[in-house]
């Protein structure tokens, strides 16, 4: 049975990967750069400091404090989330469906806890039984967010179905077992086993996600 739904945060339930654009391009011009389409695609859910590596090799710098930079990024794009984030098609409608028909539910992202903070002011923090955020475990593409999550749920892989964007988080869910629907924003994704792919979340109901949870796990 399908007992929980397990989201990511920026780019499946937050059109949030935009804020990030605005964050990275204004510290790349800081440094006197431009980042470059591949790479930024590149950084579409994975860590900070995965990123932060990303970051330098596009533009060819050396010697900077990564952290001092990653912390710059932070207080930025939290400046910008406090300003107001906007949800992606369909996300808090079926996230309220979610939640209505009585299914556990986890916020599993690559964000920061401070951060996500920010942004749960927006989604809700009441709409979660658990909140697994970046740097408390070994980061996505890494099963273990997922992992955690389900342990918080106290749920194995086999009862969730986890809703991601980019090729990272779908790694990560798949490496975690669980079965995934995903939506690409930022990023392509190909088809493959145990990935259902959509273009959007606008329509889909928690009977669609069964169905999908359901295909997934037909052994």
């Amino acid at each position: 049975m399908l007992r929980a739904v397990l989201f990511d945060m920026d780019g499946t339930l937050l059109d949030s990967e935009r804020i990030w654009d605005v964050s990275l391009t204004e510290l790349a011009t800081m440094l006197g750069g431009v980042l470059s389409a591949p790479v930024r695609e590149a950084m579409v859910g994975t860590s900070m400091a995965r990123s932060m590596e990303l970051f330098y090799g596009d533009l060819a710098i050396t010697g900077r404090d990564a952290d001092a930079d990653a912390a710059w990024l932070d207080l930025r794009t939290s400046q910008l989330f406090a300003a107001g984030l906007v949800w992606r098609p369909g996300a808090r409608e079926l996230l309220i469906a979610v939640r209505q028909a009585g299914l556990r539910t986890a916020l599993v992202t690559a964000t920061s806890r401070p951060l996500v903070e920010t942004a749960l002011h927006t989604i809700g923090a009441e709409h979660f039984d658990a909140v697994v955020c970046g740097g408390e475990t070994v980061a996505k593409p890494s099963a273990a967010p997922y992992l955690h999550a389900l342990d918080q749920l106290r749920l194995t892989a086999a009862e969730a179905v986890v809703i991601e964007d980019s090729p990272t988080g779908v790694a990560a869910a798949r490496a975690a077992g669980c079965a995934v629907l995903a939506v690409p924003v930022a990023a392509p994704l190909p088809p493959q086993p145990g990935v259902v792919l959509r273009d959007t979340l606008s329509g889909l109901t928690v009977a669609d996600l069964r169905k999908i949870w359901a295909g997934l796990n037909v052994s």
